[in-house]
């Protein structure tokens, strides 16, 4: 009752003031609405962005079990979506010749080095072709990184740092990427600014194996990033080389370079004071960067040794819903119009491609390997696969599951080296699920794969826009 009264006297909320025990149902029931069409309400392949059937599949791979499905397919196979278009024959005038090597060992890297193309000092021969992508020490809790980093080594592949620079989570023995954001989070002096010395000194004596400057994110381009000060531990103040406490925020843009000409000149800084391959990650927006890019390149010197693609359906701890809804183009469009622009001018063999955005599916990464990546980076899967429920907290530091999250009451809830045994059977079951899809389609590896293989029902053309069927 005294609620009620204290309802109708507010003037915040109109239902209230008229309603107010029928208001707090409305209020009480917006609440629940999320969680009762995920458990109950919603169908097998409703959910967004992952569908019930994805995350069984993703969480029966982390515990090693049956994946397979009985009884047939459970959704339209007429939906208008890409269908991979299996071969009778094995294709014949490729292969793996050398003999040195397992086939095993051969099939599970990518056919491109990063940093072969420029004659980089340490050039990197990564593993796999299955990747974990950039997700930041400050968005994820330091034992979600720690279990990434810990899966990530055992199954043999490279974890991309993100962009909160390099913390002592990432320090369980995998190969890393080290991300420079716009923040210069890591790599940073004490205006802001990017720091060669911080770099260096960041990265020595820890398994960097390349540098990715990032460009902008698929699921929120064009804005940068907030991270509050109460979130702002001691240890996310070491790593990022902010004070502690303090709100962070990164830019949406880079200060070091203003175009492609002066990023390009950045790249080649970076790649001659470290040695190390120097990579951009992006969403596609603007094609004229990308034309712009691959021009400045052409019969240059200069140039990028690899591209990270992210599509608009990527993932994030937080975005504004207009950015995350409505800028920026998906990978399976986006990725395309940026190879096209490389191979046009022969330069596609000079750099190496990687696709990111939901692609921790099978056949999502199928479809990205024959439109022309060389290799995929996996985000959000590999944290459903340690523990995540998709409850869609993790704008609010209130993920129950303690994976983006930074209290201790709730990060308490991840074992780093239980969630590194999932993270790692997750990654070999959907690398060998890959392996049969591309044995599905007749060739030996997944860098072998071609738009003729991917059959888009919604216009009868394959990947990359070529009429299929006539």
């Amino acid at each position: 009752m005294l609620v009620a009264l204290i309802d109708v006297k507010q003037k915040s909320q109109p239902i209230l003031r008229v309603f107010p025990l029928v208001g707090r149902a409305r209020f009480l029931l917006s609440r629940l609405g999320p969680k009762l069409r995920q458990y109950v309400v919603a169908n097998d392949n409703e959910e967004r962005p992952y569908s019930r059937i994805d995350r069984d599949w993703v969480d029966a791979s982390a515990q090693g079990d049956n994946t397979q499905i009985a009884f047939g397919s459970r959704t339209d196979p007429h939906n208008g979506g890409p269908t991979i278009l299996h071969s009778t024959f094995a294709s014949t005038g490729q292969g793996l010749t050398d003999d040195s090597e397992s086939l095993e060992t051969i099939r599970d890297r990518p056919l491109k080095a990063l940093g072969t193309a420029r004659q980089r000092r340490h050039i990197y021969q990564p593993a796999s072709w299955v990747n974990i992508s950039g997700m930041s020490f400050g968005s994820l809790s330091g034992p979600a990184v720690q279990g990434l980093n810990l899966g990530a080594k055992e199954f043999g592949c490279f974890q991309n740092t993100g962009e909160g620079g390099l913390s002592v989570h990432h320090q369980q023995g995998a190969d890393l990427v080290f991300q420079i954001g716009t923040g210069y989070f890591g790599c940073r002096d004490v205006d802001g600014d990017f720091s060669l010395e911080a770099l260096k000194e960041t990265i020595a004596n820890h398994p960097v194996r390349a540098l990715e400057i990032k460009l902008s994110q698929g699921a929120k381009p064009g804005i940068g990033g907030f991270l509050p000060g109460a979130k702002v531990s001691h240890e996310i103040s070491k790593a990022r080389g902010v004070p502690a406490g303090v709100d962070c925020a990164s830019p949406a843009r880079h200060k070091a370079f203003h175009d492609v000409d002066t990023m390009l000149d950045w790249v080649e800084y970076l790649a001659a004071e470290t040695g190390l391959p120097v990579g951009i990650k992006s969403a596609v927006g603007e094609q004229s960067f990308w034309s712009d890019l691959a021009s400045a390149m052409e019969g240059n010197s200069r140039g990028v040794d690899f591209i990270c693609i992210d599509g608009a359906e990527g993932g994030t701890g937080a975005a504004p819903p207009s950015f995350a809804n409505s800028v920026g183009l998906s990978f399976a469009r986006g990725f395309p119009l940026v190879y096209s622009e490389f191979q046009k001018r022969g330069l596609q063999d000079q750099v190496a491609f990687i696709g990111s955005g939901k692609l921790g599916l099978p056949q999502n990464a199928i479809q990205a390997f024959a439109s022309g990546v060389d290799m995929v980076n996996i985000g959000r899967t590999a944290l459903i696969a340690m523990g995540c429920i998709q409850a869609l907290k993790c704008h609010t530091g209130d993920c129950p599951t303690g994976i983006a999250a930074q209290k201790g009451w709730l990060i308490r809830g991840i074992d780093p080296e239980a969630a590194g045994q999932r993270v790692e059977l997750y990654l070999g079951s959907l690398r060998r699920e890959i392996h049969l899809l591309t044995e599905a389609c007749g060739v030996e590896h997944a860098g072998f794969l071609e738009p003729r293989h991917i059959l888009d029902l919604a216009t009868d053309h394959v990947a990359g826009g070529i009429p299929r069927f006539h």
